[in-house]
This record gives C-alpha cells, structure tokens and sequence, in this order.
C-alpha cells in the first residue's frame, strides 16, 4: 500500500474499463508532474485538474461529468459529484502507486504528499 495511514479506497462505478484505465493514467501523469516540480508539496485533486486546469474537455475527464449529466443531475451538482468521483479515483492512484504518499487534508479536501523512502 502506498497510502500513509492506510484508508478505504471506494470503486467509481459507471464508467468503463477503458475509460477509468485513461483517467487513471492522466491522473498519475499529473502526480508524476506535481512530485518532480513541487517536491515536499501537499496536493489536491483540484490542484491537479481544478483551478487553472477545470477545463475537461478534451481531456479523459470530461466522461466523470458527462456520466452524471446523463444522470439528470444539473451542472453545478453533476461538477459536485464528478469532482467526488476524481478524488477517489486519485485515491486509487495514489494506493496502486510504487511511491509512498502520506494522506492528510488540503482546506476541506483530502491531500497527499509524497513522502519517498520507497521499499
């Protein structure tokens, strides 16, 4: 495990294999991202695909959304709810990682940091 404390990882469910294997895979791009030029720093999920970089489209992402779009939700609860969605899944991310990442919170979010002294 490479999550500090160990913690419930939850399954996202409506998505398929295809789509949660490249969201994984631009989520862990943007970990590798953040621990190479930030080394030391916390993040969040909204550090790594929120602010400057909310913007979806065009992006494997964009299908957290539109999932629950689909499911009749308005704009602002479907981004409320895709959002929770991209956190568990960077939750997975970070378990299934070969590094270390010490869990902790960021304002009212989870947050990470990786923390090295990998086995």
């Amino acid at each position: 495990m490479a999550l500090i404390p160990e913690s419930e990882i939850r399954q996202v469910t409506g998505l398929s294999k295809e789509q949660e294997a490249l969201i994984r895979a631009f989520l862990q791009g943007a970990v590798y991202s953040w621990v190479k030029n930030r080394k030391g720093e916390q993040f969040a999920a909204r550090d790594l695909v929120g602010g400057d970089n909310f913007e979806w489209n065009g992006t494997p992402l964009i299908v957290l959304y539109e999932k629950h779009i689909a499911l009749r939700k308005d704009n602002e609860d479907a981004i409320e709810a895709a959002a929770k969605d991209l956190g568990w899944l960077l939750k997975s991310v970070l378990h299934d990682d070969k590094r270390r990442f010490e869990a902790g919170r960021s304002g009212l979010t989870a947050g990470y940091k990786w923390v090295g002294n990998e086995p």
